[in-house]
């Protein structure tokens, strides 16, 4: 069981290049079924069938999960029994017949306009941290960049004569994304008056007040503080911040393939539903604005 279990994720780092936390998310997953049918049965990851795919699935809703939670836990176990197919561990997938749980349409959390120039306002620019600070926000709203594509970032990766951003995103790829001039501005004023200041350990674009890289943890106490400063009520973080650029993009006549390809997504579909929140915005403006709405 344990070397069905290393296997697949050896073929996880090596193959798929799938990164630590992803590979981890899907250790934490498998481990806690393989124990499940060890205890329940007394099976190998081997001899389970499709039953007993059933019954455990009937266990993760006894527990209340949520359908994201199932349906990623049954996304890790497609992929394990795939691989154990591929290389003649198995004869037959026990997942063939298993359909995922329907998701309900949860649309992703964005900020107005207004709402984002309080959060600009709030910043105090008359600290090293301060312009970090500014910098940073600035860059995650011009950008739409991932938390972890920010948090990689070195001063290489900055050009300020072509104000463009060279993203190291998900399975090793890259693109370069434009910054926009207030966020250019921002972060020259950062990389020449506050980051020599806090002393940097190594190349990383954003650090800490020690001079070390920057977290996503630390990143994410920064936005919190910052809305609490600005009295935004609405849940703030990295990806909120994406989502309201890829909303923004999208409302003022960009089309989705090029926000597919500013955001780093893979397939289209993962960008279009940011067309339903467009939507919904016009929706409410034409019921506001309309006489006979």
């Amino acid at each position: 069981m344990h070397d069905e279990l290393s296997g697949f994720l050896a073929y996880l780092r090596m193959e798929k290049r799938a990164s630590e936390l992803t590979t981890k998310s899907y250790e934490h997953d498998l481990v806690k079924f393989l124990h499940y049918i060890e205890q329940r049965w007394n099976i190998s990851a081997a001899a389970v069938s499709y039953v007993h795919i059933r019954e455990y699935l009937t266990e993760l809703y006894a527990e209340e999960l949520a359908r994201t939670s199932v349906s990623r836990k049954l996304s890790s176990l497609r992929s394990f029994y795939t691989f154990l197919l591929r290389e003649e561990r198995i004869k037959e997938n026990p997942l063939v017949l298993i359909h995922a749980p329907k998701q309900g349409k949860k649309l992703p959390s964005f900020f107005y306009e207004e709402e984002l120039s309080l959060l600009f306002e709030s910043v105090n620019t008359s600290t090293s941290l301060g312009k970090r600070n500014l910098a940073l926000l600035e860059l995650l709203y011009a950008t739409g960049i991932r938390v972890g594509e920010c948090v990689k970032l070195d001063v290489k990766d900055f050009d300020l004569y072509l104000e463009t951003l060279l993203v190291k995103g998900k399975g090793g790829k890259e693109r370069y994304v434009p910054v926009g001039s207030f966020a250019a501005e921002a972060l020259t004023i950062y990389m020449n008056e506050a980051r020599p200041l806090l002393k940097p350990a190594d190349e990383a674009l954003f650090v800490n007040y020690q001079g070390k890289r920057l977290t996503a943890r630390g990143i994410q106490k920064m936005l919190n503080k910052l809305s609490t400063d600005a009295s935004i009520n609405s849940r703030m973080s990295p990806h909120v911040l994406r989502h309201t650029f890829a909303t923004h993009m999208l409302n003022e006549g960009a089309d989705l393939r090029t926000v597919q390809e500013l955001l780093g997504h893979s397939d289209l579909a993962a960008t279009q539903i940011y067309t339903h929140v467009t939507k919904d915005r016009l929706r409410e403006v034409y019921r506001r604005s309309h006489p006979r709405a």
